[in-house]
């Protein structure tokens, strides 16, 4: 399930990759807007890299690795992932700092949604970030998903989007 756009190639994770996903997650930025500031120890990103391998060949999805066209690095990740008890897995991404502000998480996702809607058979897509992520609420805006709640978790405000098939 390897995934091309424009500059994009979206490759699934594989547990030898652990290094590299667990880099982006302890990252000061993936940190502050994904993980509340917990820094995952290698086993926790080792856990969620069986569960990925377990979504894959169960459910067809899981965590991709983003990386430009040209390179082989990975400059973050993408996937779709169960959070707070949903019917379904939520759209969720991770950029590393120097890939910001360039387009390459709206370009991500909507290959994501796309396989969600074509492939997959969903009839929505949820995302949700902090409310301080402004740059997640962007990517959310621009992939056309409305704001449907914004509920306190762990004592946070997390902001809820939505998209329907078209």
């Amino acid at each position: 399930m390897i995934f091309e756009t424009q500059r994009l190639v979206l490759k699934p994770i594989l547990e030898s990759e652990l290094s590299t996903l667990h880099r982006i997650f302890t990252d000061s930025h993936v940190r502050r807007y994904l993980c509340d500031e917990e820094i995952f120890s290698l086993q926790q990103v080792e856990e969620m890299l069986k569960q990925s391998k377990k979504h894959f060949e169960e459910e067809r999805f899981g965590l991709w690795f983003i990386k430009l066209n040209s390179e082989s690095e990975a400059i973050g990740f993408i996937g779709l992932w169960y959070f707070f008890d949903e019917e379904q897995p939520q759209l969720i991404y991770a950029l590393l700092p120097k890939a910001l502000k360039k387009g390459y998480a709206t370009e991500a996702a909507a290959k994501i949604l796309e396989y969600c809607f074509d492939e997959l058979g969903y009839e929505y897509v949820v995302a949700s970030c902090d409310q301080r992520n402004l740059g997640s609420q962007k990517v959310a805006q621009r992939l056309g998903m409305r704001k449907m709640a914004e509920k306190i978790v762990r004592g946070s405000p997390i902001l809820f989007f939505r998209i329907e098939k078209s």
